[in-house]
C-alpha cells in the first residue's frame, strides 16, 4: 500500500516514507520537520501527551495548507502526516516533509505549515502534567510560555 501524502494516525510516525514522497530530480532540498513530545512547558514537567483529531477534516486541511504552501514559497512538493492517542516523552508528533528546488523556501514552507497546523487543523492536544493533572490545549499562539 502506497504511503499517503497526508495523514492521521495512532501509529508511529516515519520520515523516510515522506522523504520519498516530496523526492524529485529538480529539488535541491527537502526538509522534514518532527515535532516530538517535550517532557515540559513553560516550567512545569509534563508526563506524557495526548492527541484527538477529526482525522478526516485534518487531513483536507494538510492538503490545503500544503497548496498555499506551494503558492506561498514556490516548494515542489508536501507531505504531512501527524499522531493521535497517548504519546510518551521523545515520540514524535507531526512530521511535515518539504521539497523544493532551493533550501530557503523548503525551510521557509515546513514552518509556515506547522504554525498554521496548530491554528487551523482539527487537531487537539492534552497535556498530562507530572502532577496528576492535564490541560487540553487549544490555540498554541494564545498560551503563556
Amino acid at each position: 500500500m502506497a504511503t499517503p501524502a497526508f495523514a492521521v494516525s495512532p501509529q508511529p510516525l516515519d520520515p523516510a516514507p515522506l522523504t520519498a514522497l516530496v523526492s524529485d530530480p529538480g529539488h535541491g532540498a527537502i526538509v522534514t520537520f518532527a515535532g516530538v513530545a517535550r517532557n515540559n512547558f513553560a516550567g512545569r514537567a509534563t508526563a506524557y501527551l495526548e492527541y484527538e483529531a477529526y482525522a478526516e477534516m485534518a487531513v483536507g486541511v494538510f492538503e490545503q495548507l500544503a497548496v498555499e504552501a506551494k503558492e506561498r514559497f514556490a516548494v515542489g512538493a508536501v507531505a504531512i502526516h501527524h499522531r493521535t492517542g497517548v504519546l510518551q516523552i521523545g515520540e514524535t508528533a507531526v512530521i511535515i516533509a518539504v521539497g523544493a528546488p532551493h533550501r530557503p523556501a523548503a525551510f521557509a514552507a515546513a514552518a509556515y505549515l506547522m504554525d498554521r497546523i496548530k491554528e487551523v487543523a482539527p487537531i487537539w492536544k492534552c497535556e498530562h502534567w507530572a502532577d496528576g493533572t492535564a490541560e487540553w490545549i487549544g490555540n498554541e499562539h494564545t498560551r503563556p510560555h
